[in-house]
């Protein structure tokens, strides 16, 4: 079954605020876990840490990169009235799975048969 509008503008809204939180994290790590104060740089233990720190929020930033992407994606789609369908199968994504992921693009069967196919690959 579609979506009703009231349930688009809802999802619409989450994914923005979500967005919105994403992006205002990103700023945070940049204008305070980037930086290396110069006393940090005197000791070298001290150093290592503030690199590895540096070296892991950039590994999370990537990850909520890719994540505000499906987020700009849905965003997308709602403008073209496609969200909350399945990009592989083209039929209606369930509303359970939209209120646990509204980024998503898959539904359930067909994103188990797309993690069944990568642990496949990951296995060779």
């Amino acid at each position: 079954m579609a979506l009703t509008k009231a349930q688009t503008e809802e999802f619409r809204r989450i994914l923005i605020d979500k967005r919105d939180r994403l992006i205002a994290e990103a700023k945070r790590t940049l204008d305070q876990d980037m930086v290396i104060e110069a006393d940090e740089r005197m000791d070298e233990v001290d150093q290592a840490s503030s690199e590895y720190m540096q070296a892991f929020s950039f590994r999370l930033r990537g990850r909520e990169r890719f994540l505000l992407g499906k987020i700009e994606h849905a965003l997308k789609k709602m403008e073209g009235h496609e969200y909350g369908l399945c990009e592989e199968c083209e039929e209606q994504i369930s509303l359970k799975r939209l209120q646990a992921r509204p980024e998503a693009q898959l539904c359930i069967q067909c994103k188990e048969a797309q993690e069944k196919d990568e642990a496949i690959y990951a296995e060779d």
